[in-house]
C-alpha cells in the first residue's frame, strides 16, 4: 500500500506543474455569426455564460443548426513561460467541437478543423505579437454545427507552454495475461528521467504489480517494459514519467481492457437470428453464421424449391416465387459434433425482420474510404471470425462518387470504386451483402454527389450493382426544404425514394438518415422505412453514447419487426473518421455498456472500427452470442426504461421465449451496488427468478423478491431473467 500511497503522491505533486496551465473556463457564448466577435475589443458583456464541456442543447438552449461562437477571457501570466525549460512556443488546446471550428487569438487566426470528434491543438510562437503577458486576453471560437448536437464538449480548454516532456509518449498494450509500456523520446535530445508503474485491482485498491526505475530515452528510440496482468480481472493501470530536467510529469491511468466473454467452444454452434426475410422473386442471399472447429459441414432441411446451400460454406442462394413462410432446419457438422437449429423464411414485403449488423465505412475511414479498404475489412470480418457471430452486412459510407454524372444522369463512381459490381460480386460470393449511401440533396454530407431528381436511376443503378443496403442521409435536403419543417416535407425525399426502391427485382433495405426530425420513429414505417435514425451523430466519449442510448426512452413503441429504431454506428475498436486512426475514448466498461444497451435497444448493429486492426478485447466484445441474440431475439420488441435516476439505470427487454433482458447501467464514476425489487420492474409474476450473466454466460442462480449486483464505473450488468414456477 506504500507504494500505491506514493503513486498518488507523484500524481498529486504533478499538480503543482498544471498550475502552468491557463485552464479557459466559462466562457461567453452567443449562436450566430459576425466577424466583429473574434476581436478581444468586443463588449460580449450581456452574452450568456456557458458550460464548454457539453453540448448547448444539453444546457437548455433550443437545437440549433449553424454558427455559434464562444468567448474565453482570461490572465496570461509571464511565469507560464519563466517556468518552462523551452520558451519558445505556446500551445493551445481547444476542446472536441461538433462539428467545424476556427479558433482566433486576439482577434488573430490561430488554426481551424473540419470534423466533428477531432483534437484541436495548435502551436504559437511565444514571441507572437498579439499576445499580451501578464494581460488579458481573449480566445474566440466559431463553430459551425450541422446537425445534431452542436458546439464545445468533452473536455477542458486549456493553455500551456511546450516543453521537454512534450516530446516524451508512453503507450501501453495488453496481451493474454502481460502487457507492454512503450516509452519513446520524440525530442531533439536524450531525456532522463523516473517511471513509476503501478498495477491496481480497480475494486479493491490492491497493488498487485510495481514497478520504479530510471530510465535514459535516447532520441527517436523506444524503451519496453513488460507489465505482469490477468485480462479476467479490471485492473488499472497507472504509469508516470517524471523527466529530470524540470520535473514536468506525464501520465497514463486507465482501465485495462478486461474480457468477460468465455473462449468460443470447438463444438458446433449456429448463431444465426430464427427467422429472415425476402420478397418474392428477389435474389436470396442468406450465410449461417455458425462456430465451432473448422472445417464445418452445412446442410439444411426442407429447403424450398429454389433455393440451393454451399455446404462449404454455409451459403444460401437462390429465390422464391410464391409467398409464404417456409420453416427449414439448418445444420452444422464438424469432428467434435453436430448442431441444428429452426430458421423460418418468411416471403412477402417486409426486409430486416432482426436488426441489420455488419459494418459501415464512416467511423473509421471517413471520406477516405476506398473499394481497397471495403474488401480489406471484409476479408477480415471473415477471417477474425465475425461472419460466424452474423456480421454479414458491409457498408459504405459517404465518398464514393464522382464529381459529375454522365450524360444520361447515371450516377458515376470515383477513381476510389473502378467497378462496384465486381465488388458487390465479390462480397456476395463471401456470403456478405452490400450497402451503400447517398442524400435526396443535391450533395451529401462530405460534399458528394445526392440523388436529388435522380432517386429511380440511382435505384436502378443500385439494383444493377447488387446492392442490399441503401442509407439515404437528410444531409442538403434541408437547402431544398428551406424553413419548411412540415411532417409532409420530412416525409418528401424518403417517399420518392421508397417509390423507386420499391420497382426494382431486388431487395434493398431503407435505412433512414435525418436524426431524428419530426419524431421518425412515428412517421418511418409509412415511407417503408427498415431502420431511422433517431438521433445526431454519436462520438467516442462518455457524454455522446450516453445521452443518446438513455434518451431513447419513448421510441419502443415504434420497434417491431423490419421497423428499428436507430440510435447511430458503434463506436469501439480503432476509429477516426478519416485517415488517422486511434482508439475509442471509451472505456472498456463503456464499451460494455454500448453493446449491451444497443442489443437492449433492438438496434441495428453496425460496427464503424478497422476490422483489420481488432485486439482481443473488442473481438471478444463483438462476438459474445448470447448478448447478440437479445439484438436478434425474434419478437421484435425494443427495451423500456424501468428505473432511472442519478446513480444508476435499469433498462428490460421483453423475449421470444417468454423471458426478459435485464441491464443494470452505472452512472457514476465509482463502483456501486445497484439493489431493486422484481416489483420495480415490473417482474412480479412469481416470487422466483432464474437470472444469468450474459457477458459471463454464466448462471447466477435463484432469486427471490429482489436483485442486488455490483456494477463498474459506467458500466453494466446484463442479464437473462426467467420465471420459476
Amino acid at each position: 500500500m506504500k507504494a500505491l500511497l506514493f503513486v498518488f503522491t507523484l500524481l498529486a505533486s504533478g499538480l503543482l506543474f498544471a498550475q502552468q496551465t491557463v485552464n479557459l473556463e466559462k466562457p461567453k457564448f452567443k449562436t450566430g455569426d459576425d466577424q466583429k466577435w473574434k476581436e478581444p475589443a468586443f463588449d460580449d458583456s450581456q452574452w450568456a455564460a456557458i458550460n464548454s464541456s457539453i453540448y448547448w442543447e444539453d444546457q437548455g438552449y433550443p437545437k440549433y443548426d449553424g454558427y455559434a461562437w464562444y468567448r474565453f477571457h482570461f490572465y496570461l501570466p509571464v511565469s507560464l513561460k519563466a517556468q518552462s525549460v523551452l520558451k519558445d512556443s505556446l500551445r493551445v488546446f481547444i476542446n472536441k467541437v461538433d462539428d467545424d471550428e476556427e479558433t482566433y487569438f486576439n482577434g488573430q487566426l490561430i488554426g481551424k478543423t473540419d470534423g466533428y470528434s477531432a483534437v484541436r491543438e495548435y502551436h504559437i510562437s511565444a514571441n507572437a505579437p498579439f499576445l499580451k503577458w501578464d494581460a488579458e486576453n481573449v480566445i474566440a471560437v466559431r463553430v459551425w454545427d450541422r446537425w445534431g448536437g452542436g458546439g464545445m464538449y468533452g473536455g477542458n480548454t486549456a493553455i500551456s507552454m511546450m516543453d521537454v516532456i512534450d516530446g516524451i509518449s508512453m503507450h501501453f498494450q495488453a496481451s493474454s495475461n502481460s502487457g507492454l509500456l512503450t516509452c519513446r523520446n520524440n525530442f531533439s535530445q536524450p531525456v532522463t528521467g523516473q517511471i513509476d508503474v503501478l498495477v491496481i485491482d480497480s475494486e479493491t485498491q490492491k497493488v498487485l504489480h510495481h514497478l520504479n526505475k530510471k530510465l535514459l530515452l535516447e532520441k527517436a528510440k523506444d524503451i519496453q517494459l513488460p507489465v505482469q496482468l490477468d485480462k479476467a480481472k479490471r485492473l488499472q493501470l497507472v504509469a508516470v514519467f517524471t523527466e529530470s530536467k524540470a520535473g514536468k510529469t506525464i501520465e497514463i491511468n486507465q482501465i485495462i481492457p478486461y474480457i468477460l466473454t468465455p473462449s468460443v467452444s470447438a463444438f458446433p454452434k449456429i448463431n444465426s437470428a430464427k427467422v429472415t426475410g425476402v420478397r418474392p422473386d428477389s435474389p436470396f442471399l442468406y450465410k449461417i453464421a455458425a462456430t465451432g472447429e473448422k472445417p464445418l459441414l452445412y446442410a439444411v432441411d426442407n429447403l424450398p424449391k429454389g433455393l440451393e446451400i454451399d455446404a462449404a460454406t454455409g451459403v444460401i442462394t437462390g429465390v422464391l416465387a410464391d409467398k409464404g413462410d417456409y420453416q427449414v432446419t439448418m445444420k452444422v457438422k464438424n469432428a467434435k459434433g453436430s448442431a441444428e437449429k429452426q430458421l423460418t423464411i418468411k416471403v412477402g414485403d417486409l426486409l430486416a425482420l432482426t436488426p441489420p449488423m455488419g459494418w459501415n465505412s464512416w467511423n473509421c475511414w471517413g471520406l477516405n474510404v476506398s473499394a481497397e479498404k471495403v474488401k480489406s475489412s471484409a476479408q477480415a470480418l471473415i477471417d477474425k471470425g465475425l461472419i460466424d457471430h452474423g456480421w454479414t452486412n458491409m457498408n459504405i459510407d459517404d465518398g464514393w462518387e464522382a464529381e459529375q454524372r454522365d450524360v444520361a444522369g447515371i450516377i458515376v463512381l470515383n477513381s476510389k470504386f473502378p467497378d462496384m459490381k465486381a465488388l458487390a460480386d465479390w462480397l456476395h460470393s463471401k456470403g456478405l451483402k452490400f450497402g451503400i449511401y447517398s442524400s435526396p440533396g443535391q450533395r451529401t454530407c462530405g460534399g458528394y454527389l445526392g440523388s436529388y431528381q435522380h432517386e429511380l436511376q440511382d435505384a436502378t443503378t443500385y439494383a444493377n450493382w447488387g446492392i442490399d443496403y441503401l442509407k439515404y442521409d437528410w444531409c442538403s435536403y434541408g437547402d431544398i426544404a428551406g424553413d419548411d419543417e412540415s411532417l409532409a416535407m420530412r416525409q418528401k425525399p424518403y417517399l420518392l425514394m421508397r417509390d423507386a426502391l420499391l420497382k426494382q427485382n431486388r431487395d434493398i433495405v431503407f435505412s433512414l438518415c435525418q436524426y431524428g426530425m419530426n419524431n421518425v420513429w412515428e412517421w418511418g414505417e409509412q415511407v417503408n422505412g427498415n431502420c431511422w435514425r433517431t438521433t445526431g451523430d454519436i462520438t467516442d466519449t462518455w457524454e455522446s453514447m450516453s445521452d443518446i442510448g438513455f434518451s431513447q426512452t419513448i421510441q419502443y413503441k415504434y420497434a417491431k419487426p423490419g421497423r428499428w429504431n436507430d440510435p447511430d454506428m458503434l463506436i469501439v475498436g480503432q476509429v477516426g473518421w478519416g485517415a488517422n486512426l486511434r482508439p475509442t475514448g471509451l472505456t472498456p466498461d463503456e464499451q460494455y455498456t454500448h453493446i449491451s444497451l444497443w442489443c437492449l435497444l433492438s438496434a441495428p448493429l453496425l460496427i464503424g472500427c478497422d476490422i483489420n486492426s481488432l485486439d482481443d478485447f473488442t473481438l471478444n466484445l463483438l462476438t459474445n452470442d448470447e448478448v447478440i441474440a437479445i439484438n436478434q431475439d425474434v419478437l421484435g420488441k425494443q427495451a423500456q426504461q424501468m428505473v432511472a435516476n442519478d446513480s444508476y439505470q435499469v433498462w428490460m427487454k421483453a423475449l421470444e421465449d417468454s423471458s426478459y433482458a435485464v441491464g443494470i447501467f452505472n452512472l457514476k464514476n465509482n463502483f456501486q451496488t445497484v439493489k431493486f425489487n422484481w416489483n420495480d420492474i415490473a417482474l412480479n409474476k412469481t416470487g422466483d427468478k432464474k437470472v444469468r450473466d450474459l457477458w459471463r454466460q454464466k448462471d447466477l442462480g435463484t432469486f427471490n423478491g429482489s436483485f442486488s449486483t455490483k456494477v463498474a464505473p459506467h458500466g453494466v450488468t446484463l442479464m437473462k431473467v426467467e420465471e420459476v414456477y
